[in-house]
């Protein structure tokens, strides 16, 4: 149960309603691998943003036009909450059922035209079973139609500064006008747990009873060791496997969206990757290195395939990203593979790694598959500063180093360089 807490509420909002109306094409449907790189997927968009300064670390198309799906239901819940902190609803207050709610398309809680349901089992429902009945009816509710209730919805998101957002339903069922971008659920997914501090443990509700069945909810992020602690998860045929998660670790949160996925794994993978890194650029910062996420994936060749670690090399972490040190004193636990001094101070970094000895047995096996590419570099393993041990070719010029690991990219390697500067 929610505490109740009060919040003005602009006035007039539906008498601009009309104003609000933008149109797009619906994107093509792409069927793409699961090992297909993010980044090269038609649909894929993506952001991270540090929650308590807005600064965003890490964007990937994110100011380009997405469907979003049922993340759509965060602003519906948004609009709600706005309700209950001004006192205008309670907990227990009835939500009915219109014939046109019931007849909404799954996912759904089927309930029946002429039935009701509280305020605190809306709430569940739109944010843990996603469903599509309930957000038209709580549009229903507040807005008096879903027409009427959308245009509020676009006319919140443009208060909230939320430019490129256009609602034409409260679901997130497909509608080629109803577009938003990875930037725009960001700062909706700030605004939510900003303005209703309050209500937002909602979204960590992994699970609800409803009239005597257990309805589980779709962000399986919730239940890994990564201190998720919501949103929202939604998938079109037309957006592609979305999400919306924020997480928190020693007292930092970051805001993650995905939009686009292949499949719920690859999204699900992705984004944990990308809240993972974002954490180590940030704790990377505060020891006071100058460091930035680059704005692009690795995009080893046409082919797309993702250079995603298995779980047991790192989790993906640091992939596709460019790490750029200033001042950096010689990493520790060197490992040198040779006596001769080194030729440069570039380096290029083929993995991170649970472990020191998967580290070395990658370094050993890049040394191998790749003689030409590594030929006068030096092997080094960094101690584990973020809980993974970096494999990385040193003493390299500017040129060998980019060299080297266009050679690595173009066979399915992942690398990334090391800039000293």
């Amino acid at each position: 149960m929610f505490k109740r807490a009060r919040r003005p509420i602009l006035a007039g909002l539906f008498a601009l309603a009309a104003a609000c109306s933008l149109v797009t094409a619906p994107a093509a449907q792409a069927q793409i691998p699961y090992l297909q790189l993010p980044a090269q997927q038609p649909k894929y968009a993506s952001i991270v943003v540090d929650a308590a300064s807005g600064e965003v670390l890490y964007a990937k198309r994110a100011d380009s036009d997405r469907y979003p799906a049922s993340i759509t239901k965060v602003m519906t819940i948004y609009l709600l909450f706005e309700e209950l902190a001004a006192g205008r609803l309670t907990l227990e207050d009835r939500i009915p059922f219109s014939t046109r709610a019931a007849a909404a398309p799954p996912t759904k809680l089927f309930v029946k035209a002429g039935d009701s349901i509280t305020v605190d089992e809306a709430l569940h429902a739109l944010a843990i079973r996603s469903a599509n009945d309930v957000a038209v009816a709580v549009a229903e509710k507040l807005g008096g139609s879903e027409a009427r209730f959308a245009a509020l919805m676009t006319l919140r998101a443009r208060e909230l500064g939320m430019d490129s957002t256009t609602f034409v339903n409260a679901s997130g069922l497909p509608d080629s006008r109803q577009i938003s971008t990875a930037r725009d659920l960001a700062v909706l997914s700030r605004a939510v747990m900003r303005d209703f501090p309050q209500y937002y443990t909602l979204f960590s509700t992994a699970q609800f009873t409803f009239r005597g069945t257990v309805i589980r909810g779709h962000n399986s992020l919730l239940r890994r060791e990564l201190g998720v602690d919501g949103l929202k998860t939604g998938y079109t045929n037309a957006s592609g496997y979305n999400i919306a998660i924020s997480g928190v670790r020693q007292g930092r949160r970051l805001i993650v969206v995905v939009l686009g996925g292949a499949s719920t794994a690859a999204r699900d993978n992705h984004a944990e990757d990308l809240l993972l890194t974002g954490f180590d650029v940030a704790n990377r910062r505060d020891r006071g290195e100058r460091i930035t996420v680059a704005q692009n994936l690795f995009e080893p060749d046409p082919s797309g395939q993702i250079m995603r670690p298995s779980r047991e090399q790192g989790d993906g972490e640091q992939d596709g990203l460019k790490i750029v040190l200033a001042s950096a004193p010689p990493p520790p636990a060197a490992t040198r593979s040779n006596a001769a001094a080194p030729t440069g101070q570039w380096q290029v970094q083929v993995g991170a790694f649970r472990s020191r000895e998967l580290a070395q047995e990658q370094l050993q096996l890049t040394r191998r598959r790749f003689a030409s590419a590594c030929t006068g570099a030096d092997t080094m393993v960094t101690d584990p500063s973020s809980g993974f041990y970096r494999a990385r070719f040193t003493g390299l010029s500017e040129a060998k180093a980019k060299d080297a690991c266009e050679i690595l990219k173009a066979r399915n390697q992942a690398c990334m360089v090391i800039d000293p500067a």
